[in-house]
């Protein structure tokens, strides 16, 4: 699932090194393909149609709730990153004494309105509020459209302008490996401006996981046996869409990188089409996540309502409940994102909980329970080898981000 995690692999990459880079991001994308496995031949073997569903057969209801709350957490924490990185476009970041403007302010200068808070709040009311109102995920079709072209669009547009850089010869200096001397543990990213500390395997981590999404493409395919075949091939398009967005990102602004690469936007440019291109790059990804919004939110609507209101009518035709609920989602995600503005805490505790919980832990466990008695002993040892490594790096992560706090 490509989202908004392309924004922090950069960062990743500078920290790790291009070589780690590269074989951590195919490492998860390889345990992913082996977990999602994992679901499909249970659910092959049972009569479950969601995930939530799937681990109720093992784990009864305490299961299935489980799963409901860490898919709502990470939606929820997904949503803040959006409204972060489109604060982060239109109103600039600070980190480490460097200030970043946004768009807004390279036009207008400084101003008390264009501000995050304000500028956020301005989306929120004006461009969210409306798509989120929206009852059925059939009206966000057409947006949903155009914030796939807008991502394809950055992605081009990003690598396109790293190959220019690269004949010009202006092109930063790059690592292989990772650079011990600067750093006073492995995965702290401290010494670097704009990465606060923590091991980077998290922050990958919770961009590349298809865990969730696997029932409801299965359930639109016409050959429920085709979606392992999909889920190769969206996985090798992910490991090729991240590492060229992190190898080319990094080589456009080496260590000067921030963990939202968008930031970066403003300072490569010494032109006036250069500086276009910039914005062009900066907007269309905005634009591309403002649009992805009312998707994530409708799951993640959806989701609060079946856990809290299972009894009540159906959410589209109660409109009083409806309007209640997306207007306090939305307050709570525009305050947090006001609230803590570095997208790359929301990536460590993603990647370190709900993601880790719902790309390994949960179908390492449903293996090792094996209630229809399908596992092999391979399955079992790669199901224990999963879960071991999915918290052994998660531990690692929130160690040291304790330890450096």
């Amino acid at each position: 699932m490509v989202g908004a995690g392309i924004m922090s692999i950069p960062a990743t990459i500078k920290v790790l090194g291009i070589i780690p880079g590269f074989v951590v991001i195919v490492m998860i994308a390889f345990l992913v393909e082996v977990t999602v496995e994992f679901l499909l031949r249970y659910t092959q073997s049972g009569k479950a149609t969601t995930y939530a569903g799937l681990v109720a057969e093992s784990f009864g209801s305490l299961g299935s709730i489980s799963v409901q709350i860490c898919v709502m957490i990470t939606n929820l924490g997904c949503l803040i990153i959006y409204l972060i990185i489109i604060g982060d476009v239109l109103c600039g970041n600070q980190t480490g004494g460097t200030l970043h403007l946004g768009i807004l302010q390279e036009w207008f200068g400084i101003q008390w309105w264009n501000s995050r808070a304000y500028v956020i709040l301005f989306v929120v009311l004006f461009v969210m509020l409306p798509l989120v109102l929206l009852p059925h995920m059939n009206s966000l079709r057409h947006s949903s459209a155009i914030s796939i072209l807008l991502a394809v669009l950055f992605i081009a547009i990003n690598s396109a302008m790293a190959i220019y850089a690269l004949w010009k010869g202006k092109t930063q200096k790059m690592r292989l490996l990772p650079d011990f001397a600067n750093q006073s543990r492995f995965g702290p990213v401290s010494s670097y401006p704009g990465c606060p500390s923590g091991c980077p395997v998290p922050a990958a981590r919770s961009g590349v996981t298809a865990a969730f999404p696997v029932h409801p493409i299965r359930a639109e395919l016409g050959r429920p046996s085709d979606m392992s075949f999909a889920v190769r091939i969206s996985l090798a398009i992910c490991i090729a869409i991240y590492f060229s967005i992190g190898f080319f990102g990094y080589m456009l602004f080496g260590d000067s990188i921030m963990a939202d690469i968008l930031v970066n936007f403003d300072q490569n440019s010494d032109s006036a089409v250069g500086q276009l291109v910039n914005d062009i790059v900066r907007l269309s990804y905005a634009m591309h996540l403002a649009l992805v919004f009312p998707v994530m939110n409708f799951s993640l609507r959806a989701n609060i309502d079946e856990l809290f209101f299972a009894k009540k009518p159906v959410l589209a035709r109660d409109t009083a409940r409806f309007a209640v609920l997306t207007c306090v989602l939305l307050a709570v995600t525009y305050i947090i994102a006001i609230v803590v503005p570095n997208i790359w805490y929301f990536f460590q505790f993603l990647g370190s909980t709900t993601v880790v919980c719902l790309s390994f832990i949960f179908p390492g466990v449903i293996v090792l329970r094996d209630v229809h008695g399908i596992s092999t002993r391979k399955d079992k040892m790669m199901a224990i080898l999963v879960i071991i490594l999915a918290i052994v790096t998660s531990m690692i992560a929130i160690a040291t981000n304790l330890w450096s706090s």
